[in-house]
């Protein structure tokens, strides 16, 4: 379901000395040996030819202008001495080529002074020219054969000492940590591999075990104990895992803390695909933990303060970046988790104006995300619509699934994935069903979405608070998710690493920084728990991210978008979206036009009366500098009772049901061990559980227990089954 967080240990590659990276050197590098005669930059050959063609050329000049004889030989004695002697030494050259070089600058100068003296023009003349330039070359040619065999020889030399310095290394922690594993585990292990690792944050090892039995998990469990006793630094765990084969194990061992630094969102915005994994953090060696969510639910468990809504910006932000998904986002708390992608398109359409200092965003900006819901009523319309085209698309598709021999909607750009972001899912799924029927009929949308819409390209990422079936609803939600975060950071009860991860061997006591936690995903394409840091985000950096993926991001194939209907058409419409503008300060909002013109990219309607847009009820002020405190007090309580029903509602409206004003839902009240109680007997299904088996597991008496459990009862969260002595209390879903 998800991609390999990190690379495992090659087992065969590891560069032993022969196989030592080679250093990168002059002829590595490719730069060529410098030429033996006065015009630098050509071989041997060429380089004599030169040489003597120039020689001749002097010779004649000099002889027609009465040039000194004198003049050649000074210039041929210069080049030796600079070229010859001193450029070689600068470029630590070998004896023979400053030899050959200073010789060449000397011969061909003599030759010169010497045809100036007598005659160039002669037989003699042209016969020692022609002689003088064999001679240069085959010297150039043998200085040069002679330099490369003494450049590989270097070559040779300093990997071999590269390799024997690592090979040392390698070798002294190999000893080290077989000891150590011997001394604290008693299993004697043969340490066959070690790979630093390229950030310099740790290494990792590859052992073999004895043929006596043990196992891996033997040595996974004394984590904790092998950092201890390696004195690593805070932070710094030792994650244990299976080899390539059975009888070997994996350590990586971090020793340089990256968990407790701060690592701001890459500025890479190039496009992905849902396709091929999704970058959500760090591993521990500065890798990039990639997941894969083609068909793979999300679940993101983290208390208050652990960093849980800076991850969905991450979330978010890899999304954007897809070329294939169209993301919608559910977050009833007056969609806060969706507004600062909006913003951009916003102020393209003149609802508010840019920040202070930032440029507006182009004409055409289009919103972030495809869809946001703050309020029970358009969630349900979400949902809705979700499974309409689920519907549509398993019917219109068919032909496409078959021409492409697959079972699963081939996703594309044309064809996109719906991702949906449900940040704080309690709110949405812990809502007793007897509270709220918009509730209760959203609840029941959500899980069937989970449930059949994987093979067309419809999955869901949810966060909440913590893993407990009062903040879940029920446990489905756990198994319909392969993929699982556990923040870990602001812990104070509770452990949501063993309510996803039961088996998981991670200690969580060293992943106490804002953002990190344990992040793995089931399956045969999954990767076993492992700690991970996420990235820092900002507004500024979800801005930059909106515009830079505005032309790529795709639009809702046209089946999907029919069968969606009117509640998507009209999405960004003033009375169903009309509160992201009107909750921003007038003084931030565009007034230049005397009021913004809707013109958002959906066809537009007249706005309407009602709904959740209290800006239609607002009345007209001729002067807003005159408002006086007492008015602005009055507008607001106004506005509080039209929500809240305390006063006489403005008209209903007669071409559809007004939206029901919002809950508050809330889970259990009761002692602090309810909620593992509730959990245990969901998990124990039809059979559920009596009062003695929940008393043994929350290690309280019977009484406390009993009255505990008839409180839950009588608010709806368990089910009394009165058998006699087999009495049990059940989940309502399983009663």
């Amino acid at each position: 379901m998800a991609a390999q967080p990190h690379r495992p240990l090659n087992l065969t590659n590891i560069p032993p000395s022969k196989t030592a990276a080679r250093p990168k050197t002059r002829r590595s590098a490719g730069t060529a040996l410098p030429s033996l005669d006065w015009t630098a930059g050509h071989g041997p050959i060429t380089g004599a030819l030169s040489a003597a063609t120039g020689a001749g050329a002097v010779a004649l000049l000099g002889a027609a202008t009465s040039m000194p004889p004198g003049w050649p030989m000074l210039v041929g004695t210069a080049g030796a001495i600079g070229h010859g002697v001193g450029h070689s030494i600068r470029r630590r050259l070998t004896a023979r080529t400053a030899v050959t070089r200073a010789a060449s600058w000397l011969l061909a100068g003599g030759w010169t002074a010497w045809a100036m003296a007598t005659d160039p023009l002669t037989w003699a003349a042209a016969g020692t020219l022609a002689t003088l330039g064999v001679g240069i070359g085959a010297m150039a040619t043998g200085a040069t054969i002679h330099e490369e065999a003494a450049e590989e020889e270097r070559i040779s030399t300093e990997a071999k000492t590269l390799s024997s310095r690592l090979d040392g290394q390698r070798e002294a922690v190999a000893r080290e940590w077989a000891d150590r594993v011997r001394r604290v585990t008693g299993v004697e292990v043969h340490v066959f591999a070690v790979e630093f690792w390229k950030t310099g944050a740790g290494f990792s090892l590859a052992a073999e075990l004895p043929g006596s039995g043990a196992t891996w998990d033997r040595i996974a469990a004394a984590a904790r104990a092998l950092a201890t006793d390696a004195r690593l630094p805070l932070g710094c765990t030792v994650y244990v895992e299976e080899g390539d084969r059975q009888g070997r194990v994996v350590l990586d061992i971090a020793t340089k803390n990256i968990m407790a630094q701060d690592h701001p969102y890459p500025d890479d915005y190039t496009a992905l695909s849902i396709l091929t994994g999704i970058p959500w953090g760090l591993l521990p060696n500065s890798d990039v933990v990639e997941v894969l969510l083609r068909e793979a639910c999300a679940l993101i468990l983290g208390p208050p303060g652990s960093g849980k809504s800076t991850f969905i910006d991450v979330v978010l932000a890899g999304f954007a970046r897809c070329t294939d998904v169209v993301t919608w986002v559910v977050d009833l708390k007056a969609g806060a988790a969706g507004i600062p992608w909006v913003r951009p398109w916003l102020e393209a359409q003149g609802r508010i104006a840019p920040k202070p200092g930032a440029a507006p965003a182009p004409p055409g900006t289009r919103p972030g995300v495809d869809w946001i819901a703050s309020t029970p009523a358009e969630a349900l319309r979400m949902f809705q619509a979700v499974l309409a085209v689920n519907a549509a698309r398993q019917r219109e598709y068919q032909g496409l699934m078959d021409e492409q021999d697959t079972t699963l909607l081939p996703v594309s750009p044309a064809l996109p994935q719906i991702q949906i972001v449900v940040d704080e899912g309690a709110e949405l799924l812990s809502t007793p069903d007897f509270r709220d029927p918009v509730m209760k009929q959203l609840k029941e949308l959500v899980g069937k979405s989970m449930r059949t819409t994987r093979a067309m390209g419809i999955r869901l990422v949810l966060t909440a608070v913590d893993g407990n079936v009062s903040a879940l609803g029920d446990t489905s939600v756990r198994k319909f998710s392969p993929v699982g975060v556990a923040l870990t950071s602001g812990e104070s009860s509770g452990n949501n690493l063993a309510k996803l991860f039961p088996r998981a061997k991670v200690d969580t006591r060293q992943l106490t920084a804002k953002g990190t936690g344990v992040i793995g995903a089931a399956g045969a394409d999954g990767f076993a728990p492992t700690g991970f840091k996420g990235w820092r985000t900002s507004p500024a950096m979800v801005r930059a991210v909106s515009l830079a993926t505005d032309r790529r991001r795709p639009v809702l194939d046209e089946v999907s978008a029919r069968a969606a209907g009117e509640d998507y058409a009209r999405r960004w419409e003033e009375d169903r979206a009309g509160w992201l503008w009107t909750a921003i300060p007038a003084a931030t909002r565009d007034d230049s036009t005397g009021g913004s013109t809707n013109t958002a990219p959906t066809p537009q309607r007249p706005a309407r009366p009602g709904g959740l847009n209290l800006s239609y009820q607002r009345p007209a002020a001729t002067d807003p500098g005159q408002d006086d405190a007492d008015t602005l007090a009055d507008r607001l309580m106004k506005q509080i009772d039209i929500v809240y029903g305390t006063t006489d509602e403005p008209p209903a409206r007669t071409d559809r049901p007004q939206e029901p004003a919002p809950t508050a839902p809330t889970g259990p009240a009761g002692p602090d061990w309810l909620p593992d109680a509730l959990d245990a007997i969901e998990s124990a299904g039809a059979a559920g559980l009596k009062v003695s088996a929940v008393a043994d597991l929350v290690r309280r008496d019977r009484k406390t227990v009993r009255a505990a459990l008839q409180a839950a009862v009588e608010r709806g969260f368990l089910v009394y089954r009165d058998n006699g002595p087999q009495s049990v209390y059940v989940h309502p879903d399983h009663a």
